[in-house]
């Protein structure tokens, strides 16, 4: 069995020895400001990162460090409440070892969220972006190295990565709750600085409309494994030389905080309606 999936499988074995053998529905993953959502769910049991075998640690302010399974909206899901960057000094293949793990313990359907640059002009902080598309053109890859054929093919279609029915959904969820739900394209920066005025303005060339430092490596290991995505982006701040003023981290956070609420309800009713 390859080294890999030996660890995969024990991390797997002791998460699922912590939470019981009750399926989970659907891994979550609450990107920076977001995870509050853990803290709503029902019946919670929370796993610290440091606990589990071969699991890496969060280092990044807004990122609790744990694993809490519970029900929300009434699916048993596994929320990551905080993920890893390849900026903490992680490989990608460190960044994706969860979504790997989820997928041996038998998840199928991942939502994957994230705090995002807006880079199209017609929106504003706060607004929430259903993820379409991604766009990747840093060389590094989650799955570079020998295949995990216990997972999935060496070579993998990513045209529907996102898929419609999911999102089809989700705008669904967004009209009825009466919350403005954007749609476009996320594209990787590598960070941790904040991309420049030339990058934000090279990403929207690309035909970007949100730019961060994370996700992707997540949903490209989720696709290698047969996963279904769902991804939404909190549009935290106006990417660089938009506005006239410095980016930071703070502003990140405090927009998430802000947005919480409508962020929550969203992903409680996107839960609730998860076709499976």
């Amino acid at each position: 069995m390859n080294d890999v999936m030996v660890r995969l499988r024990e991390a797997a074995e002791y998460v699922q020895a912590k939470i019981g053998t009750e399926p989970v529905s659907i891994g979550m993953i609450l990107g920076s400001g977001l995870g509050d959502l853990a803290n709503e769910l029902e019946n919670p049991i929370a796993v610290p990162y440091v606990e589990i075998p071969h699991f890496p640690v969060s280092t990044v302010p807004g990122h609790a460090g744990r694993l809490v399974a519970g029900y929300l909206g009434g699916k048993r899901v596994l929320v990551m409440q905080g993920r890893f960057h390849f900026y903490e000094g992680y490989g990608m293949d460190t960044v994706v070892f969860p979504v790997q793990m989820m997928r041996v313990m038998g998840i199928l359907d991942l939502l994957v969220t994230n705090a995002a640059g807006c880079v199209n002009t017609a929106w504003l902080p706060g607004d929430l972006m259903l993820i379409s598309d991604h766009i990747k053109l840093i060389p590094e890859n989650p799955l570079r190295g020998a295949n995990i054929g216990e997972l999935g093919d060496r070579f993998f279609d990513m045209s529907t990565a996102y898929p419609e029915n999911l999102r089809a959904m989700a705008r669904k969820e967004a009209d009825r709750l009466g919350i403005v739900l954007r749609e476009g394209v996320y594209q990787l920066f590598t960070g941790p600085s904040f991309e420049t005025p030339a990058e934000v303005r090279f990403a929207r060339t690309c035909g970007a409309d949100a730019v961060g430092m994370s996700t992707v490596p997540e949903v490209i290991a989720a696709r290698h494994a047969g996963m279904r995505v769902l991804g939404i982006s909190c549009l935290t701040n106006m990417a660089a030389g938009i506005l006239d003023q410095p980016l930071n981290h703070i502003e990140v956070l405090e927009t998430g905080e802000r947005v919480k609420a409508t962020f929550s309800a969203l992903v409680k009713a996107i839960a609730s309606s998860w076709p499976h």
